[in-house]
C-alpha cells in the first residue's frame, strides 16, 4: 500500500489526532470546559455573514481607507508593474530600496531620526524588546499593555513588572523597588479606548534613567498633527526612545513600524530575530503603505469627523447608562464581565445589526469581558443614532444593571 492510498484507509489514524495528553488536556480546556460548559456550545467568535445592512464595528480601518481608490490603484500598478520581488529577510535590502526610502518617510512624519519596517506590530514589539530588553532587566508594562509587548519580555528573557493601569504612583513604586529599565505603555489603549498618562510617565521614566517605549497603534494616523501620533500631539518626541506601531488600523495595511536612530536601526537588523528570520514586505505592501501616509496626512477632516463621532456615541452611551468612563477615545467598551454575558450582548446587537467585536481571556482580565466598539469616520449621522438605539433596545435583555462594571459606575456616583 503506498503513502498516498494509506491516506484514505479507514483504519489509517492520522498524526494529527493522536496528540500526547499534555497537549489534549489544554484543548479539553478550550472545548469542553470553556465552550461546551460555560458558553453552551457557542464560540466567542464564530461569525455569520455580516448582512449587508449591518453597522459593522470590530474592525480598525479608523479613517476608513480601505476602499479608497488611490490606495487600491497604488496597489495594483505596483503588482502589475514588479513582477514578483526579493523573497529574502529585510537585512539584505541595499540602500535606497523601497522599503528604506518608506522607512525614511514614516521617520520623518513622526518626527524621528529614522524608523524600522516590520512584517507587523507584534514583529515590531516583540523584536524591539529582544533588542533592548535582557535577563535582570525590568520591563515595566501597563497591566493593559497589548500582548505582543508582553510576549517581547518573554522573548528577550527580561524579568516583567506589571503596574496597574494609567497608575502613576503604583509605576513609581515598582521603579523604585527593582531599580532602572523599560517602561512600555500603549498611547492609546486597544480594549477601552483610554489615553496614558506620557507627560507624568516621562517624568518617571527620567528621574529613574529607564528607556520609554510607546506603542502608537492605536493613534498613528488619529491623533496628532497631520496623524502623527500623540506623541507628537503633545510635543513629546524628543523624551520617548522608541515609538512602535501596527500599520493595520489606521494605515489599513500590513506591517509595523519602530522609530529610532539611524545607529540603533543598523544594530536592529543584525540582532532582532523577527528581523533577521522573516522575509521582507513586498513592493505592493510597500504601495499601499505609501499612498495611506499621503492619504492620512491629508484626512484632517476625516480626523475631525472620527472625534465627532466619538464624542457623540459616548455621550449618548453615558445617557443609556453604560459605563464608558474607562476611555474616552475612538475604542468603546461595552464591559458585561462575565464570558456567557458578553456573548449574550453581542448576539443581541447584532440582532439590531450592530457588528462589534467579543474581547475576553486573555485579551483582557478574565471575568472583564467586554464588546469592544471601534468607531470610524465612515459612519453618519443614521449609523449613529441606529447604534445607540440598539444599544437601548438591549439594555434589559443584556442585563445591563447586574453588570460589575454598571456597579462600579454606582459606586463612583456615590463618592
Amino acid at each position: 500500500m503506498t503513502i498516498a492510498n494509506s491516506l484514505h484507509t479507514p483504519s489509517f489514524t492520522r498524526a494529527e489526532h493522536c496528540l500526547p495528553d499534555y497537549i489534549v488536556r489544554r484543548m479539553d480546556a478550550h472545548h469542553i470546559t470553556r465552550i461546551e460548559k460555560l458558553l453552551g456550545g457557542q464560540h466567542p467568535h464564530a461569525w455569520q455573514p455580516t448582512p449587508a445592512h449591518a453597522i459593522f464595528l470590530a474592525g480598525n480601518d479608523y479613517l476608513s481607507i480601505a476602499a479608497e481608490p488611490a490606495l487600491v490603484a497604488a496597489q495594483v500598478a505596483s503588482l502589475q508593474a514588479n513582477a514578483g520581488g526579493m523573497l529574502m529577510s529585510a537585512v539584505y535590502l541595499q540602500e535606497g530600496s523601497e522599503q528604506h526610502r518608506l522607512e525614511s518617510r514614516l521617520a520623518r512624519f513622526m518626527g524621528c531620526e529614522d524608523g524600522i519596517l516590520a512584517q507587523s506590530g507584534m514583529v515590531a514589539n516583540v523584536g524591539l524588546l529582544q533588542c533592548i530588553a535582557g535577563p535582570g532587566i525590568p520591563v515595566y508594562l501597563d497591566m493593559q499593555a497589548h500582548a505582543s509587548l508582553w510576549e517581547g519580555v518573554l522573548s528577550a528573557q527580561a524579568q516583567a513588572v506589571a503596574f496597574l493601569h494609567n497608575d502613576m504612583a503604583h509605576l513609581r513604586r515598582q521603579v523604585e523597588k527593582h531599580g532602572r529599565g523599560v517602561i512600555v505603555v500603549d498611547a492609546l489603549y486597544s480594549t477601552n479606548g483610554s489615553l496614558a498618562p506620557l507627560l507624568e510617565l516621562l517624568d518617571i521614566a527620567e528621574r529613574s534613567d529607564c528607556v520609554v517605549v510607546v506603542d502608537e497603534s492605536h493613534s498613528l494616523g488619529t491623533h496628532g498633527p497631520q496623524g502623527a501620533g500623540l506623541v507628537a500631539q503633545w510635543g513629546l518626541g524628543h523624551r520617548v526612545h522608541f515609538r512602535t506601531a501596527s500599520l493595520a488600523k489606521a494605515f489599513a495595511g500590513r506591517a509595523g513600524f519602530i522609530s529610532c536612530s539611524s545607529r540603533f536601526k543598523g544594530y536592529f537588523l543584525s540582532e532582532s530575530r523577527p528581523a533577521i528570520f522573516s522575509s521582507c514586505l513586498l513592493v505592493h505592501e510597500l504601495a499601499w503603505l505609501d499612498a495611506a501616509l499621503d492619504f492620512i496626512m491629508a484626512a484632517d477632516a476625516r480626523r475631525a469627523t472620527l472625534q465627532r463621532h466619538t464624542l457623540q456615541v459616548r455621550e449618548g452611551l453615558r445617557e443609556l447608562g453604560y459605563n464608558v468612563s474607562d476611555g474616552t477615545e475612538q475604542i468603546v467598551a461595552l464591559e458585561a464581565g462575565a464570558e456567557p454575558a458578553t456573548l449574550a450582548l453581542r448576539q443581541a446587537l447584532e440582532r439590531h445589526g450592530i457588528y462589534g467585536a467579543m474581547f475576553c481571556a486573555p485579551a483582557t482580565a478574565k471575568n472583564r469581558a467586554l464588546v469592544r466598539l471601534t468607531l470610524n469616520a465612515g459612519l453618519d449621522e443614521t449609523g449613529i443614532a441606529r447604534l445607540l438605539a440598539a444599544c437601548a433596545a438591549v439594555r434589559a435583555e443584556a442585563g445591563v444593571e447586574h453588570w460589575p462594571s454598571t456597579r462600579r459606575l454606582r459606586k463612583l456616583a456615590l463618592v
